[in-house]
């Protein structure tokens, strides 16, 4: 087995430090999963999804446990991953399977403004930023693509060549963000009559518009 390298990004953009990028190494191949696929939460709590960012690598479940006191219709519709669970409380909800790599943004039916984003990577090799804005992966030696994705961040992620040898390694990365994140697709016709009925029924004392 390779030794590992340790490598600590620290993600920053005008105004300082940022919480929640999520940085990978990527290699030309996608690194094949091995083992059990890992079963990870995104939780709801006070109306807002708890990771707001959630990263795992691709083949993971996601599950969506409600610790509201209301009812919940957790869906998306991102090209990477499309479901809608069943208008549910508690953590009846079944996982999710997150098969392609992506971003994956969520939102629910009946709250609009809970908003969560799903990164969906195909390499094992990534992390999550904390409030000092850095992120520590551990990777053999070898040629990479540095990946930076951010819910604010401006255009694309930001993506560089990378190469390790043995010695540990430190970059600091500044990217372009802008003032709000990106928000869940625009619903269609019948997205806007599943949203009134999950509505309905999560209140039923309220009038159809």
């Amino acid at each position: 087995m390779a030794l590992a390298t340790p490598v600590t990004v620290t993600v920053q953009d005008a105004g300082g430090v940022l919480v929640d990028a999520v940085v990978s190494l990527e290699t030309a191949r996608p690194v094949p999963a091995t083992g059990i696929s890992k079963t990870v939460s995104m939780d709801q709590v006070n109306s807002q999804f708890v990771p707001a960012v959630l990263a795992v690598r691709a083949g993971s479940l996601v599950r969506f446990p409600n610790n509201d006191q209301i009812r919940h219709q957790v869906y998306s519709f991102s090209p990477a991953k499309k479901f809608e669970l069943p208008l549910f409380q508690g953590t009846t909800a079944a996982p999710v399977r997150f098969d392609q790599a992506g971003l994956v943004t969520v939102g629910c039916n009946i709250h609009d403004w809970m908003l969560g984003y799903i990164v969906v990577l195909d390499t094992p090799y990534f992390g999550k930023s904390g409030s000092d804005g850095r992120v520590q992966i551990d990777a053999p030696a070898g040629s990479y693509t540095l990946r930076v994705w951010h819910p604010r961040i401006k255009g694309a992620a930001l993506s560089e060549p990378l190469v390790l040898t043995r010695d540990a390694l430190q970059r600091r990365v500044t990217v372009q963000t802008t003032g709000t994140a990106p928000a869940v697709a625009p619903p269609d016709d019948r997205v806007r009559a599943l949203q009134d009925k999950f509505r309905r029924a999560a209140d039923p004392k309220k009038p159809s518009p």
